[in-house]
């Protein structure tokens, strides 16, 4: 059974595909083909256009919207049949048409297309050429840009992976400089793209299993892991899902520099994760029951198998977190002012699980603030009197 979700969300625990939740209905997010389609995206409208106003008026064609005369697409690589790859190059068309695919920005979308899924998720993004030389740069018109698509699973499936497949393009930016890099690295980049953008919290969770509470602990607390006698992709693997797991951006970034430096001066230091063996040996590793509770969760939900399902497993996972975190603030500030709120303070960091990370997340939140760092005080002599953090 999962843990229980926020009250309110309902990015409930489900498959990508429609109505997702039995196995049945997510074999085809398991076993389905997944797709790329590359471009090179080129405008073809003359820079001295719109110059001759001169006033800076609307009228001017910077401030129109570009016609399908404007650019041309030409495909450099795909897997997409014929026909599916003309229907995909149409919806590009129409996204560039409306001025709705800005440079660097990564878009999800559903389409319809001729392959046997029907309608898959989608992810583009125009991007620019990096790495040019200024002296290049001065001698045309304006950098190399292309538009890449990944297609697999759903658009809700998809739009969860939406930063990781940000990054992904990173790569790309810098490894067009010539043909020979489009067939040497860009191409079995692209066709690998669900394997390591999607697939690396799966990978990591058929890797630990029960042992990934201590991962889930490792990343909730921010407490430095170590990643000893891995390969290159099993380490890359676990740093992402410890990114992935961790509560950056979602708590103030100078009390998440602040936990990253206090858990590196704690006695233990590192978390180290020996994989010189078939299964990882973990050493000054802690957990909780939360952990233990998500843990299962996750351990159930590899099962079906569904890379989609685990990623929502885990944004529920730091959202019931960050729920936890804010009504421990709530009842701390109640505190202040009322003897049974802080009773209710204790009670509640005793039944929810994470006892031991929270009083040290809020202990960093309200090191300035006198009266809310009193409570905080005294709910850390609580804890250490009863052993239950």
């Amino acid at each position: 059974m999962l843990p229980a979700l926020p009250d309110g969300d309902e990015r409930e625990l489900e498959s990508s595909e429609e109505g997702g939740g039995a196995g049945e209905e997510r074999r085809p997010e398991r076993h389905g083909s997944t797709y790329h389609s590359f471009y090179g995206y080129r405008s073809c409208r003359s820079s001295q256009q719109g110059a001759d106003s001169g006033d800076g008026s609307p009228s001017s064609a910077a401030a129109e919207t570009p016609s399908t005369e404007d650019f041309s697409l030409s495909l450099l690589d795909t897997n997409l049949p014929a026909e599916a790859e003309t229907e995909l190059r149409s919806f590009i068309a129409k996204r560039l048409t409306k001025g709705a695919l800005f440079e660097g920005m990564g878009n999800v979308a559903t389409v319809g297309l001729s392959i046997p899924e029907c309608k898959v998720g989608c992810y583009y993004c125009r991007f620019q050429q990096e790495n040019l030389s200024e002296m290049a740069t001065l001698e045309s018109d304006s950098a190399p840009e292309y538009v890449v698509c990944f297609l697999g699973g759903s658009e809700k499936g998809l739009e969860l992976f939406r930063l990781e497949l940000d990054k992904y393009i990173q790569s790309l930016k810098i490894s067009l400089d010539s043909e020979k890099a489009l067939e040497t690295f860009v191409k079995p980049y692209l066709r690998s793209w669900f394997g390591n953008a999607v697939c690396p919290i799966q990978r990591v969770v058929q890797l630990f299993q029960e042992k990934l509470a201590f991962l889930l602990h490792a990343a909730l607390s921010y407490t430095p892991v170590e990643v000893n006698n891995a390969d290159e992709k099993t380490e890359k693997d676990i740093s992402r899902f410890l990114a992935a797991a961790s509560l950056q951006g979602l708590v103030q970034e100078g009390t998440m520099t602040s936990l990253c430096i206090a858990m590196t001066e704690e006695q233990h230091k590192s978390m180290i994760i020996d994989c010189s063996g078939p299964q990882p040996q973990l050493h000054n590793a802690g957990s909780n029951r939360f952990c233990e509770d998500w843990m299962h969760a996750f351990v159930n939900g590899a099962e079906g198998g569904n890379p989609f399902l685990f990623r929502q497993i885990l944004e529920n996972f730091k959202l019931k977190a960050i729920q936890d975190i804010n009504n421990l603030k709530r009842f701390i500030r109640q505190a202040e002012m009322n003897h049974y709120a802080l009773f209710k303070c204790y009670m509640f960091l005793k039944n929810c699980g994470s006892g031991d990370i929270l009083l040290k997340i809020v202990k960093v939140e309200h090191a300035e603030m006198p009266e809310a760092r009193n409570v905080v005080t005294v709910l850390e002599e609580f804890m250490r009197e009863t052993s239950v953090a």
